[in-house]
């Protein structure tokens, strides 16, 4: 027990105050994180539209994502990462407050399509806001830091939102409107005028410009990042059927209430919160960054195919267990390849295509989840969810090793 102590206690030594707080304000923000899971169950609940149509408004919220994502990126380069998020927090209040009053297939569409550019825009800059704050050997707890506070905010969201969506969905969008404005309040507080703390020595930075000038490679031209990044997409593309179809599959199949449904994928997020500077602190000492990803991502594979054999809660829980240790082996080193390649100029554009991966994993896994969800079944999307995670695995093998090596 006190080596495990020790060892949560080296987990967090070394991090900045400002890590810190860019944690608590992520945590705000994602305590309102309720809306997301339920969403295809309101979609298909409250407005009574079908599957597919819940698929294609989930899609929406993914091309929005994809373009907050690459809009994020850009602006940060452009305006600095405390405008952007700042931006983002208090326009995504407002949007989520007005959301329960676009009811039709097209307004509901095109809202999501709105909300998710702004909400998005908010993760390359803060992923950027992370790497100047925290020194280059504690870049990857810097990351899980945050991953904690998201995953945190994720375990008692979606629990809250089930206890009050059982009262009313709209108690769903107002609530998420109360979070990003606290958010944004703590947020403009702490960091208002606030000197950036990068820890590199601007002479230092220089002489690694022209030693390593690969690292200021033009992002968008990077073939081998980009190669990096398609895995990126097709593992979040698999991984987040837990925030769209696997909701619908424990309404319509295993026969969940909401309440069990949202305890359910909370406890995926307090897994998260409770394990992962452990199991990141660890895997770096034991394993190189491609291991990692490709161990993560096979199981991660093993979690999806569980449910496609039984339906016993028990079972879904391991299942949800197993799926949350891949998630953290994987999720914290995709953003640590990404900051290993960025330059010194150039983190914004390298973290907002990065973030492409998972906003168009927004777009594709809704769409393709409910599609062969309504053509097949469950089952049939279970498992090739897991033949996806097995191919994925080996294509990080091949492209993490391409971009840093045997690190």
């Amino acid at each position: 027990m006190k080596k495990i102590l020790k060892i949560y206690i080296d987990s967090y030594s070394g991090l900045s105050k400002e890590s810190w707080m860019l944690a608590i304000v992520m945590l705000l923000n994602r305590t309102g994180s309720m809306v997301l899971p339920f969403l295809g169950i309101y979609l298909t609940d409250k407005l009574g539209f079908t599957l597919e149509d819940s698929g294609i408004v989930l899609s929406c919220f993914g091309i929005g994502s994809l373009i907050g994502s690459f809009l994020g990126g850009y602006l940060t380069d452009k305006l600095g990462n405390f405008k952007v998020q700042a931006i983002s927090l208090f326009l995504s209040a407002p949007l989520f407050a007005i959301l329960p009053h676009f009811q039709t297939l097209e307004s509901a569409a095109l809202m999501m399509l709105v909300l998710s550019t702004v909400t998005m825009i908010f993760l390359p800059a803060n992923s950027v806001a992370i790497t100047k704050y925290a020194k280059k050997e504690n870049i990857t707890r810097a990351f899980s830091l945050n991953r904690m506070a998201v995953n945190l905010g994720f375990s008692f969201g979606p629990a809250l939102g089930g206890f009050l969506s059982n009262y009313s969905y709209d108690l769903l969008f107002y609530g998420n409107a109360i979070a990003a404005g606290i958010a944004g309040i703590a947020f403009i507080k702490f960091f208002y005028n606030r000197k950036e703390r990068n820890e590199v020595d601007p002479t230092e930075a220089e002489v690694q410009e022209v030693e390593t000038p690969v690292k200021e490679r033009n992002a968008y031209t990077d073939w081998k990042f980009i190669l990096f990044t398609v895995f990126c997409s097709t593992f979040c593309i698999a991984f987040f059927q837990i925030l769209n179809t696997l909701p619908l599959f424990y309404k319509e199949v295993v026969k969940l209430s909401q309440n069990e449904i949202g305890l359910l994928i909370g406890f995926s997020g307090f897994c998260v919160f409770l394990l992962e500077m452990l199991l990141v602190h660890w895997a770096e000492k034991k394993f190189t960054i491609t291991e990692i990803l490709f161990y993560g991502s096979i199981i991660t594979a093993i979690s999806y195919s569980i449910f496609g054999f039984t339906h016993a809660l028990i079972i879904m829980y391991m299942a949800i267990f197993l799926m949350s240790i891949g998630e953290m082996l994987v999720l914290p080193f995709l953003s640590t390849v990404t900051a290993l390649r960025a330059g010194v100029k150039n983190k914004g554009a390298y973290m907002g295509i990065n973030g492409l991966s998972g906003a168009l994993a927004f777009i594709v896994s809704p769409f393709i989840g409910t599609w062969i969800a309504t053509k097949y079944n469950f089952e049939m999307l279970w498992f090739g969810t897991a033949i996806v995670l097995l191919i994925t695995a080996f294509g990080f093998k091949l492209s993490t090793k391409l971009l840093i090596g045997n690190k």
